[in-house]
């Protein structure tokens, strides 16, 4: 049996960071197309733990979007890793495999914002 250690692989900070996103993928149980809206829980390097109410398979491949009212503003080929299937709020943990470098500068310049935002809050 793997501990908890073992089972572990995270690499890189985790940023706690609710961001609205669209995942779509192909279910090939079912023979459909699908796309769920959902948000980020907290996002990492090359990463994001995203509740979406319905969930794909673990090993599967799917497109996250980060969503604006102006449209997608990153958009990515991911893999599922994990799920967590909690009725109340189930999860699924996404690696990506394309767009690194752009997640990593968009998470930064993310963070930044929600730093200021609670900085102004602070002050009112």
């Amino acid at each position: 049996m793997m501990s908890d250690l073992s089972r572990e692989r995270r690499i890189g900070t985790r940023y706690p960071l609710n961001l609205p996103v669209r995942v779509e993928w192909d279910d090939e149980t079912v023979g459909r197309h699908v796309l769920v809206e959902g948000e980020t829980q907290n996002v990492g390097p090359d990463s994001a733990l995203v509740h979406l109410r319905q969930l794909p398979q673990v090993g599967s491949r799917v497109r996250l979007a980060v969503i604006e009212q102006k449209g997608p503003r990153f958009e990515a080929l991911a893999e599922v890793l994990r799920l967590e299937r909690d009725p109340a709020q189930p999860l699924a943990a996404l690696r990506l495999l394309s767009s690194e470098k752009e997640w990593r500068t968009l998470i930064a310049k993310w963070m930044e914002q929600q730093r200021q935002r609670s900085a102004e809050e602070e002050t009112d």
